[in-house]
């Protein structure tokens, strides 16, 4: 229903939640999927999203490397060459450094696992006083660090201003390490405060869309945009109203810095 209503609603492109295509292959195939975007618009953008890559045990990273292996072999077939990647919360006593160093020997790691596939990592901060990366300068020193093709920075405007990132490491940054844009809103709670529940439709917030949109209009970047929303509310909407906000919302933030 996402996907037909995401069509009918005459979105580009879609980032499939690893959760949800687990849940649509117990009743349909790969081949059903690939047939889906063979004979519709809209195209797959991004796998969404390997949780928790750095600081895990021998059994937890096992995991990781099996389902970075599964979205490879899914994505090769209905040709969807990003996937999204997160780092962990709740580490304990690391200091930035250890957390650099851990987080780029990981993704190098990850990295050299998706090249065989022709895939790419796009690394997301989150914007949570308790996840290891949680600024936008951190995440893209982490990026710089790795200095490999395949592997990007994920901006969500929502992470971007919970923990006030710094407009400036945005304005720096090079566009072409920007593999994933995310936008949504969010209700004016403190910093530190924010979390998921608290998205809100694009303009319905307290983000500054427009300085964002601004600036990443002017350092050159015109690739895409991904809505995304975790408001429990709108998740009890009808399906296809929801999907349809998401779109007209989404316009209606851009339109003054992009066609």
């Amino acid at each position: 229903m996402d996907l037909e209503f995401c069509e009918k609603h005459g979105y580009d492109l879609i980032e499939i939640r690893l959760d949800k295509l687990k849940e649509y292959l117990e009743e349909h195939t790969v081949a059903d999927l690939k047939n889906f975007f063979d004979t519709s618009k809209i195209k797959s953008f991004a796998f969404n999203a390997l949780e928790f890559i750095s600081f895990r045990d021998e059994t937890g990273y096992s995991k990781i490397v099996e389902d970075l292996q599964f979205l490879c072999e899914v994505g090769s077939v209905i040709d969807c060459k990003k996937i999204v990647v997160v780092p962990t919360f709740d580490i304990g006593d690391y200091t930035r450094q250890q957390i650099q160093e851990e987080t780029v020997r990981v993704l190098h790691d990850l990295a050299d696992r998706a090249q065989a596939y022709g895939v790419s990592l796009a690394f997301e901060f989150v914007g949570y006083p308790n996840c290891s990366v949680n600024t936008f300068g951190q995440a893209y020193q982490i990026v710089q660090a790795v200095n490999r093709d395949n592997v990007g920075i994920v901006l969500d405007c929502f992470h971007f201003h919970a923990m006030n990132s710094r407009l400036e490491d945005l304005q720096q940054a090079d566009p072409a390490k920007i593999f994933v844009f995310h936008i949504d809103d969010c209700e004016d709670l403190p910093v530190g405060a924010l979390r998921d529940q608290h998205r809100v439709w694009p303009g319905h917030g307290s983000v500054d869309l427009d300085v964002i949109l601004r600036t990443l209009s002017e350092i050159g970047y015109s690739e895409m945009v991904s809505v995304e929303l975790f408001m429990p509310e709108y998740w009890d909407w009808e399906i296809e109203r929801t999907i349809q906000t998401g779109k007209e919302t989404t316009e209606q933030a851009i339109r003054t810095y992009f066609a």
